[in-house]
């Protein structure tokens, strides 16, 4: 009793001593539980109703899950498609955020700063896919088309995004050059923070050249940081919605360029079947849960 009572005085000492930070902390738990923590647990709760927002909701257990991997068509192609995006878009920008990082940290702070910012514009540019609508435009006015009609490549203008055969390699294209941002900033702001002392302890216990240098210095200083970069191109890369709609409508050619997000934005916001659109969330939320759980033992791998 006098032990259990020791412990509760210690732990009222520890939060009177740091109430402080517990109080600025406070409002972004608040805001933490509110749009991320309740949404989740409120999909799942829905995804087990039928309820199109007219309506009080109708409890038909896991029937929108069996709807989902049975009797949906789309289903299996939207998911199919999502993953071929994430396979593609989240490593090859995971890896090239780093790289670009690891080039650009070896510069003068004046130069980094600026190739930092060309590299990091894509994510400010909110409405720049316009700029890819006229590139890959259908017509001879496309920049696409008319550099190739010109240099006598092609006959007639190619339709790129109303067609199954290139509407994908485009949206990866696009998906990558917008995926630069936080990842990017997130990696440039890891290697500036190793300790330059760290190099200089490895060349006295052998290290000899800059690709050890990374092996066993920079990657194992940076696991926070590849971690924060790998979740975010996890999010980015499964979350690939507006660039597929923007480009090549909703439905695409033959469902070419449709994945999860617009598949839900459609049977949500189109059709209001809103218990099957939280089914669909649930299924994608676990989806990405468990790559970012795989990543995260990937990284202790390297971090060894």
């Amino acid at each position: 009793m006098k032990k259990t009572r020791i412990i509760t005085k210690s732990k009222k000492l520890h939060f009177g001593n740091n109430a402080q930070y517990y109080v600025l902390l406070a409002p972004f738990a608040i805001m933490f539980f509110l749009f991320t923590v309740l949404p989740v647990l409120s999909s799942i709760v829905l995804s087990f109703f039928d309820f199109d927002m007219i309506r009080m909701p109708n409890f038909i257990g896991i029937d929108n899950y069996i709807r989902m991997f049975v009797d949906d068509d789309t289903f299996g192609i939207v998911v199919k498609n999502t993953i071929l995006f994430a396979i593609i878009t989240g490593p090859i920008g995971f890896m090239l955020s780093f790289v670009l990082a690891w080039f650009l940290n070896e510069f003068k702070p004046f130069t980094r700063t600026i190739l930092s910012f060309m590299f990091y514009a894509p994510a400010l540019v909110g409405n720049g896919l316009f700029i890819w609508q006229i590139a890959f435009s259908n017509d001879s006015y496309g920049y696409m088309n008319s550099l190739l009609l010109s240099w006598g490549f092609i006959n007639e203008p190619i339709s790129w995004l109303k067609s199954e055969q290139y509407i994908m390699p485009i949206i990866i294209i696009v998906q990558l050059w917008q995926s630069m941002g936080v990842s990017f900033l997130a990696n440039i702001s890891g290697l500036q923070n190793i300790n330059g002392e760290m190099y200089e302890a490895g060349a006295i216990d052998g290290i000899r050249n800059r690709w050890q240098e990374l092996w066993f210095i920079t990657l194992p200083s940076m696991k926070n940081m590849l971690l924060f970069s790998a979740v975010m191109q996890i999010a980015s890369s499964f979350s690939i919605s507006s660039i597929a709609v923007n480009l090549a409508g909703y439905p695409s050619v033959g469902h070419a360029a449709d994945t999860i997000v617009s598949h839900i934005g459609d049977v949500g916001t189109v059709r209001y079947e809103m218990g099957y659109a939280a089914a669909l969330s649930v299924f994608l939320f676990a989806l990405m849960a468990l790559t970012r759980k795989a990543i995260v033992k990937l990284l202790d791998v390297v971090g060894r």
